[in-house]
């Protein structure tokens, strides 16, 4: 009983950590305290050795009171009433006595019984370590396999019911777009809807002040990234407004110390996990960086609200941004950096059409090179499912612009939906 209400304190003391304990674990010169944030980045490991052991003790101790009672009571009595017995009164013991006695102790102690309970964990650990592995594997694939199919069906649920709810008249195809783009925002990542790295305006470090004012006014961004050598080394934010104070300074002005800390995110992360960090760190704009810490892109508040809302044209925006045009219902044409989930915006088709088939691309001039397997030439055509792909403009590097034919469109859609 003893080790059961053990186990069960150290699970409710380690799960309970806050997030400025743990940042204090991780720097601590105290080893057993560096060791508890080392085991919390493996959440899933140490719940399962917890549970293993958890769950040992107490059909050990169920076996026990049964074993006893059986004993005492077992030819004096019904053997279903003496196991019945054994059964409540040991489940009551387990339950008072080795679950919630426990957890309600550490609640004001939740350090200081995690740091006393490392070394037993450690060998328990070394102990359940074939079962842990068995049981983490089985969780793995499950929430592989299962959930992440579970989510995108209630997607396509979501929108079958806009689909049906949104088709009278009343309804206008800008109201449509904004509650598909609510049901979709969950789902979209980071990678999306980047601005590519090719497409990135940053500033070199070594600009000096006066010619840097041109480039500003040439961009007429508020906010611009601020590199040394290549955008793989990002320093710093320029907020455009910082240097109003010092317009008239001369070339020897260190416009440097005006620059802010940047905001790195990774590609896979999702835009509504993004946006409530920009929420909280009072920031506008994220670097995208890959797993190997590269550059790849980057993303804005204002990239993310127009998930919902759609374009967000002010006064100083350009027509000349304007990514498409369309020919008729089911024709387009798209400049080849536009993001394939762009493409699936403007044409309402589902965003994971070309799942199958784009690899690693996300544009689609990247879709392009997945159809040929190589850079195609002006003229050229590919088909794929519904879709009829004209290359109408490319050079030697990259394909700039493509005419999509889709077949059917609204009517697939609908049943895709």
């Amino acid at each position: 009983m003893l080790l059961s209400a053990l186990v069960s304190g150290a699970e409710a003391a380690f799960f309970s950590l806050s997030d400025q304990e743990l940042e204090k674990c991780r720097t601590s010169p105290v080893q057993s305290e560096r060791t508890i944030h080392r085991l919390l980045q493996n959440p899933r490991k140490l719940l399962n050795t917890l549970l293993v052991f958890n769950n040992g003790i107490n059909v050990s101790i169920i076996t026990i009171f049964a074993y006893v009672a059986w004993q005492l009571f077992g030819t004096r009595a019904l053997p279903t009433v003496t196991l019945l017995a054994s059964l409540l009164f040991a489940t009551f013991f387990i339950v008072f006595f080795g679950e919630l006695l426990p957890k309600v102790y550490v609640q004001t102690r939740q350090l200081a019984i995690a740091r006393r309970t490392v070394p037993l964990i450690g060998y328990m650990q070394v102990v359940a370590k074939p079962l842990s592995w068995v049981m983490t594997g089985i969780s793995n694939y499950i929430d592989k396999n299962y959930m992440i199919r579970g989510y995108n069906h209630t997607i396509e649920e979501l929108h079958h019911s806009l689909d049906v709810a949104l088709t009278n008249e009343d309804t206008s195809p800008e109201e449509r777009k904004i509650l598909r783009g609510v049901v979709n925002f969950g789902s979209i990542t980071v990678k999306q809807i980047m601005r590519p790295r090719v497409d990135v305006v940053a500033f070199n470090s070594t600009t000096k002040f006066t010619e840097l004012l041109p480039q500003i006014i040439k961009w007429g961004y508020s906010r611009v990234p601020v590199y040394t050598q290549s955008t793989d080394k990002i320093e710093g934010i320029l907020y455009v407004k910082d240097l109003l104070p010092y317009l008239d300074q001369s070339d020897d002005f260190n416009w440097l110390k005006l620059i802010r800390p940047p905001f790195f995110v990774p590609e896979n992360t999702r835009i509504a996990d993004l946006y409530q960090e920009f929420k909280e760190k009072h920031v506008h704009m994220a670097i995208v960086v890959n797993e190997y810490g590269v550059t790849s892109g980057l993303l804005t508040l204002e990239d993310i609200v127009e998930e919902i809302v759609g374009e967000i044209n002010d006064e100083f925006d350009d027509d000349d941004d304007i990514i498409y045009s369309q020919l008729d219902e089911n024709t387009f044409i798209f400049d080849g950096k536009t993001s394939l989930h762009d493409f699936c915006k403007i044409a309402e088709l589902p965003f994971d059409a070309f799942n199958e088939v784009k690899g690693e691309n996300e544009t689609v001039a990247g879709l392009m090179l997945a159809l040929f397997t190589r850079i195609p030439r002006v003229g050229e055509e590919a088909a794929y499912g519904r879709f009829h792909f004209t290359v109408e403009s490319a050079d030697a590097k990259r394909v700039k612009r493509v005419k999509i034919n889709v077949r059917n469109k609204r009517e697939h859609y609908h049943k895709a939906s």
